[in-house]
């Protein structure tokens, strides 16, 4: 969901402030390429990138959602058996 121009630059400076001084997680569902459409302006969204970037160690994880296996588990609990046929 795209940042007001005042939101972006108020999460840029938290980052800002955080840069080498202390750790800080960032988990996002976009690829870097994206954020721009997030934050509304190519210099904010390199300025941050390059402060999120340097110093780190970057996870991608691709794989099947967690929280779409759990519900179908969950499912698959919670449905009774089907009935047998009556027996003649």
């Amino acid at each position: 969901m795209p940042l007001s121009p005042t939101g972006a630059e108020l999460l840029f400076e938290v980052f800002s402030q955080r840069y080498e001084r202390g750790s800080t997680m960032v988990t996002s569902n976009l690829p870097f390429d994206e954020w721009t459409s997030v934050f509304g302006s190519e210099r904010l969204t390199g300025a941050l990138l390059d402060r999120l970037t340097h110093h780190v160690h970057i996870l991608e994880m691709n794989g099947d959602s967690y929280r779409l296996a759990e519900s179908k588990r969950h499912s698959r609990k919670a449905k009774p058996p089907p009935a047998e046929p009556a027996k003649k």
